[in-house]
């Protein structure tokens, strides 16, 4: 007798649709495992430098260095995936700092300071791209093109509610916060986030 379709399963022994959503799923699961992969290389590229061993970073996400290797066979590889990995993340943050923070000023306070954390993960970008002269040159142009809106309309913001005087460019803000943090990783005596604090602070109008 037929059943009309229902409850018909697959040679497999699986509903229609069920081996499409089981792929889904891993498709999914395969994005959290890279983003968690990405997150600590990141954070351990901040405190240790882009020459930081894989096994730190496989450490730190808590997998084994194969996996690492699968996913970005060269340190290449790794260091311009959490390139556009962090670039992506910094243009994310912006808005949403904007909607949750208590002014403004403060959403564009947090956002300098997840920018020094990119920057300082971004210098040792040039050294391990130095035979991709092109590579390095379309990263270049995606990083403004992805993170100068969001600091512009932080900066607009601010100017609008009256935190911080008018006429700030956000690539003036961006060029000088980066300059500040140059050599921050090498030199243990710099506090390259002091500094970008104070010139952060000047920003603001006298109350």
């Amino acid at each position: 007798m037929s059943d009309g379709g229902q409850g018909r399963e697959t040679d497999a022994g699986q509903r229609p649709g069920a081996a499409s959503g089981q792929t889904r799923s891993k498709r999914a699961d395969a994005r959290r495992n890279e983003k968690a992969l990405l997150d600590a290389a990141a954070a351990v590229f901040v405190a240790s430098g882009v020459e930081a061993p894989v096994r730190e970073i496989a450490a730190r996400a808590g997998v084994g260095t194969g996996t690492i290797y699968r996913h970005f066979p060269t340190r290449a590889d790794l260091i311009i995936a959490v390139f556009r990995h962090q670039v992506e993340a910094c243009a994310e943050a912006g808005p949403k700092l904007l909607e949750s923070g208590e002014s403004p000023y403060a959403a564009l306070s947090e956002w300098i300071d997840l920018f020094v954390d990119f920057v300082v993960t971004k210098h040792g970008l040039a050294a391990v791209m130095r035979s991709d002269t092109a590579g390095l040159e379309t990263l270049g142009a995606y990083f403004l093109d992805r993170l100068l809106p969001v600091c512009g309309q932080l900066l607009d913001a601010s100017a609008a509610a009256g935190e911080i005087e008018d006429g700030v460019e956000a690539y003036e803000l961006m060029r000088g916060v980066g300059n500040l943090c140059i050599g921050a990783d090498n030199d243990p005596r710099y506090d390259a986030r002091r500094l970008v604090g104070l010139l952060v602070a000047g920003l603001r109008q006298p109350r």
